[in-house]
């Protein structure tokens, strides 16, 4: 019949794969046109074109219809695909739809360690999806929905599997610690801060090392220009040297100084017979005045 498990299916939580979805809703399935029209006699190949045209995710709908995604997910349960095949619909990023089908079904048959392992890895898958609900449709995001899937308790108006903490499979060694993207990005932050202020203090210890050498440098520089100086001064008389400041003495052997004085000189001629240049504005009194006086 249509609405039996194919043969030598393996049983899921101890009991048929089909008894996950509540009584209530898997009869509302089987009476569904959808069911009855479109998923009849698919197999997990001609499955996947079903799946493609999917337009939205969800539970029931309006007078507690089933939507497509709630009848190609008990399809799956009733045909028990391979693991291979469901990573497979998994592999194909360009179908979101066919992605969220298959990740549902992995929560409700995998184990927990198979389940952590599998969906953690498509949190980081942000694109956006429909949910068609009660109150009509809205969106929601892959990361969303998978993270729904690993917390909640209802999803899509399926009551999941129970699934063991975390915390609990790691102390039993089952699963390894979970890798956080936003720890990684932090470290990743951190280590370039640290290796740049390494590389603004090692700039800064060559830039003070250049500046102290300058200076020893130009330190030197003078001392020897100030030591060049007093040994010109002090030279010899009769050395090679010659200092730099002109003496306006004349020299001691008669020879003329190559600087003239700029004080006028008074010749003898004129000290002696001619009459002084400058007169004198005192009045002089003749001898006969002072003799008939």
């Amino acid at each position: 019949m249509a609405n039996t498990t194919v043969r030598g299916a393996q049983a899921i939580h101890g009991q048929n794969p089909q008894f996950l979805v509540e009584t209530v809703i898997r009869n509302r399935i089987y009476e569904s046109p959808f069911w009855k029209e479109h998923c009849f006699a698919l197999t997990a190949e001609s499955l996947i074109d079903k799946a493609i045209d999917l337009k939205a995710i969800g539970g029931v709908y309006g007078n507690q219809k089933p939507t497509e995604f709630l009848c190609l997910l008990l399809k799956l349960l009733q045909i028990q695909p391979e693991k291979e095949i469901l990573l497979e619909y998994l592999q194909a990023d360009e179908f979101k739809y066919l992605r969220a089908l298959a990740v549902m079904y992995i929560r409700m048959t995998f184990s927990a360690a198979d389940v952590y392992e599998i969906l953690e890895p498509l949190l980081k898958d942000y694109r956006k999806i429909r949910y068609r609900g009660m109150n009509g449709y809205s969106l929601t995001y892959m990361d969303e929905f998978v993270d729904n899937l690993l917390v909640d308790e209802r999803v899509c108006d399926i009551i999941l599997p129970r699934l063991t903490r975390r915390d609990v499979l790691e102390d039993n060694g089952e699963i390894g610690p979970r890798k956080s993207r936003l720890l990684d990005a932090m470290e990743g932050k951190s280590d370039h801060r640290s290796a740049s202020r390494s590389r603004s203090r090692s700039s800064s210890r060559t830039r003070s090392s250049g500046r102290a050498k300058s200076r020893s440098v130009s330190q030197s520089s003078r001392r020897g220009r100030s030591l060049s100086r007093g040994s010109r001064s002090a030279s010899p008389a009769g050395s090679g040297y010659v200092s730099r400041t002109p003496s306006r003495s004349r020299s001691r052997s008669g020879s003329k100084s190559p600087y003239r004085s700029r004080s006028r000189s008074i010749s003898l001629d004129r000290v002696n017979g001619l009459a002084s240049p400058f007169r004198s504005r005192s009045r002089s009194v003749s001898a006969d005045r002072l003799e008939t006086s």
